[in-house]
Formats: C-alpha cells, structure tokens, sequence
C-alpha cells in the first residue's frame, strides 16, 4: 500500500499536532442560575451538580468558574415573585440586576450574558404576554423584553441574549439599547431555538414549564432546517452581534449549516437535557463521564461552534488545564 492514514496516528504527539478541532476554557460559558437570599446554595435536583445561588455565593461560583479560565458567566433569574406582566423582569433592582452588578464590581473582566425572556417571571410560564383567549401577544411582549434588555444594561451586563423567540424582539431591542445610550451592550441572538423536550432539567430549575399549551407557536419545529436560515438572517438584519443554536447535540446539522451561512460567531447552547442524561449515566456506571463530556464539546465545536453555553464549563475547563 502506498497510502497508509495510520501513518498519521502513531504516536500521541503526532495526533496531537494534526488534531484539527481543538477545545480551550476560553470557548466555554457557564450558566448560572441566582435567586433571592443570602448564603443560599441550593442544588438543583434534576442537574447534578448545579444550584441555586442568591448574589454572594454567585459571586464566589464566578470567581471559582474564572480561575478555570472560563471567562463568561450566562445569568438566569428566578424572581421572588410571579405575576402576569412578569414585572420583577425588567425591575431595576430585579435579581439579575443584582447579580450583575456584584459580579462586575469584583470581577470587571468577566464578560458578563443575561437571558432575556419572561418565562421565569410570569405566572403563566410562557415567554410572552398573552391575550384572554390563551395567545401569545408578540407585538405586546416586544416593549417588556426591550424594558428588560435595559434594565440588565443599566446594571452593567456586557451582552444581552433573547431566548423568547417573539418576531422582532432583537430589533427592539438593539432600538431601545441605543436609545438609552448603551450602544456597546451586546445582543446574542437565540435565533434558532428548536421546541425540544431537551429543556425538562432547567424547566424545573427555573419553575418555568407553561401552565397552559405548549411554546411551539413560538419556538421551532425540530422538523425544520431551512426555517433555522430564514430566523438567522432575519435577527442579522435586527442587529444581533452573535446567533445562538439551541440544543446542540441534537442539532449539529444546524450548526454546521448556520455556520455555513453565517459570518457571526456562533454559540450552541449544551442544554440541561444533554446535561443531565450524562449525569445519571454516569452515576450508574454505565459511561465514563468525563470522556463522553469531552467528546460531546469536541462534536460541538466541530460542527461549527465558535462558543458553548454548558453546564459542564468548569468541569472540562479543568480537564484541559492539566491536559
């Protein structure tokens, strides 16, 4: 044979130098999830591993999650209270708000996203204001993530990440950012955000599960692929500065299309599901969840991810620092 592949795989050191896909802290953000209190550090049954922190244990998770080189922190809040018009979202002294600010007074350089959607807030569980007859009022739900997005801003947050899903809302938001003088703030796009049953783990983090229907008037079809390009184009027209997939795993295909299509940088958000299924795997002893952790990112990023939301950041942050 004159063609030998193996001859490129001999040894760990030539693999390595002809690895093509290749991982570092710096790709990873770690969600976080903040709630009201002090010193509470609660785990969150369905995703081993992750809790409930009010603002100072926040703080010192970040400050742990930083010194693995992860350098971005995703922030979701769980509101003291619900109503309707999820008032405690876009409320200036609001939890994220809160977080915010405290990260950013002790850790500055820490970029800093916070999800922007009404779901947590609402005492009906959906991402939008809805109508009496049980609708989703889009145009209506546009003025309150915009109130939001600035409400984060004020406090100091580097980017702000829609995941509601309503059409139009990157472009209220990107007016209402600009029109309250914070034109640096940053908008990373949930453009392409499939209605997946990969969301149960973090529905329960954030007691957000609708009460009525479903989010599939809203959210994607998994079916679909060319409606991933028409969503992506659309929210680069509004202004987006980086486009979202989510799930990842489940989606690679899109990923690589999106990227295909795409010059922004793309995120892929590894979600609880995908978490959470390797988590009890690994607690039966039927895989190696560290290799499979690293394997999954590895996919990831080769489908074209330039960063990952994951649960898993600290975890495989800390792996590759002692590679």
């Amino acid at each position: 044979m004159i063609i030998r592949p193996r001859r490129l795989r001999q040894s760990a050191g030539l693999r390595s130098m002809l690895q093509e896909t290749r991982l570092a802290p710096q790709n990873f953000i770690s969600p976080l999830f903040v709630v009201s209190g002090k010193g509470v550090k609660d785990p969150i049954a369905a995703m081993p591993g992750q809790y409930h922190f009010s603002v100072d244990t926040l703080v010192k998770e970040a400050a742990e999650i930083k010194k693995t080189g992860v350098l971005s922190v995703l922030l979701f809040g769980i509101p003291d209270r619900k109503d309707e018009k999820a008032s405690r979202a876009y409320a200036d002294d609001g939890i994220v708000p809160q977080a915010v600010k405290a990260i950013k007074d002790k850790m500055p350089e820490m970029t800093v996203i916070t999800d922007v959607c009404l779901c947590a807030y609402t005492d009906h569980g959906h991402c939008g204001v809805t109508t009496p007859d049980g609708k989703i009022d889009n145009d209506a739900t546009l003025e309150l993530l915009a109130r939001q997005a600035v409400s984060h801003a004020k406090a100091g947050t580097d980017f702000t990440a829609p995941s509601d899903m309503m059409d139009g809302r990157v472009a209220a938001i990107r007016e209402a950012l600009n029109q309250h003088h914070f034109p640096d703030v940053g908008i990373i796009s949930y453009a392409v955000k499939y209605a997946s049953a990969f969301y149960g783990p973090f529905r329960e983090a954030t007691d957000c599960a609708p009460q009525f229907g479903d989010r599939k008037t809203y959210q994607m079809d998994p079916a679909n692929t060319r409606e991933a390009l028409k969503e992506t184009l659309l929210d680069i027209e509004e202004g987006a500065d980086m486009i979202m997939v989510k799930p990842a795993l489940a989606y690679l295909d899109i990923i690589s299309l999106v990227r295909a299509e795409c010059l922004l940088p793309i995120v892929a958000y590894n979600v609880s599901g995908e978490y959470s299924m390797v988590k009890a795997a690994a607690e039966k002893g039927w895989i190696d969840e560290s290799k499979v952790m690293m394997e999954m990112l590895l996919a990831i990023k080769r489908a074209g991810a330039d960063l990952i939301i994951t649960y898993f950041a600290k975890e495989a942050a800390a792996i590759l620092r002692n590679e």
